[in-house]
């Protein structure tokens, strides 16, 4: 056990010195917490909510939008940010894609996928005959310390549930430096997906919009409910 925590400590200053998950962030407020408080503080960025349609509205990157606040259990998970006017389908795919690059421009997110959309790509037709979903998703990286206590515990705990005391005590210490390289790399990407924006085009009569979502995977839906 000494040696797999020597190991893990290693690890985490080699690879992740400056993370540390927290929760995804919309205008720099946690997208966490009750719907209500949520409210007050997107008025207090300059959004009107409008208490009988149960949105609020306002300015964001440049454009009018309306904002959806999404719950669970009576906690706050997700950001719904709609274009309050529709675009055409030539202008859809200029924002579409000029979203892709400002969130790639933008150190705060990372993503694996070149999500963009090419001139020749007829969009109406593959969303309504193929069905096609144009979505971008990108993941927030504006980590800046982490609990290395927690962090070696969650690794730690991947490895005693997969291995057992014999099996670590017969590895070399090159096989088991290995597996918990690859047992941390698979923990923060894990928790890195629960910290999701992403991004797709909607058609509605004609129109297009972008929806775009702050989601906070770590209060939404698991069944606990079913």
């Amino acid at each position: 056990m000494k040696k797999l925590l020597s190991i893990l400590a290693t690890l985490l200053i080699a690879t992740a010195l400056h993370a540390q998950m927290d929760v995804t962030k919309f205008l720099g407020i946690p997208v966490d917490g009750t719907k209500a408080n949520m409210i007050q503080q997107l008025k207090a960025k300059g959004f009107q909510y409008n208490s009988a349609m149960d949105i609020l509205t306002g300015e964001f990157n440049g454009r009018n939008v309306t904002l959806s606040v999404v719950t669970n259990n009576n906690k706050v998970y997700r950001i719904l940010v709609k274009d309050a006017v529709g675009s055409s389908e030539a202008d859809i795919k200029i924002r579409f894609n000029t979203l892709c690059r400002q969130f790639e421009d933008n150190k705060k997110y990372t993503s694996s996928h070149d999500y963009t959309i090419s001139e020749a790509e007829d969009i109406s037709y593959e969303m309504s005959v193929h069905n096609k979903r144009y979505e971008a998703d990108f993941y927030q990286m504006d980590f800046a310390s982490i609990d290395t206590l927690a962090f070696q515990g969650e690794v730690a705990k991947l490895f005693l549930s997969k291995y057992t005391t014999e099996q670590n005590e017969k590895m070399s210490d090159e096989e088991r430096t290995s597996i918990v390289k690859e047992l941390a790399m698979q923990y923060l990407l894990g928790e890195m997906e629960k910290r999701s924006v992403w991004f797709m085009i909607s058609e509605e009569q004609g129109m297009y919009y972008i929806l775009l979502f702050y989601d906070n995977g770590y209060n939404q839906a698991n069944g606990e409910d079913l």
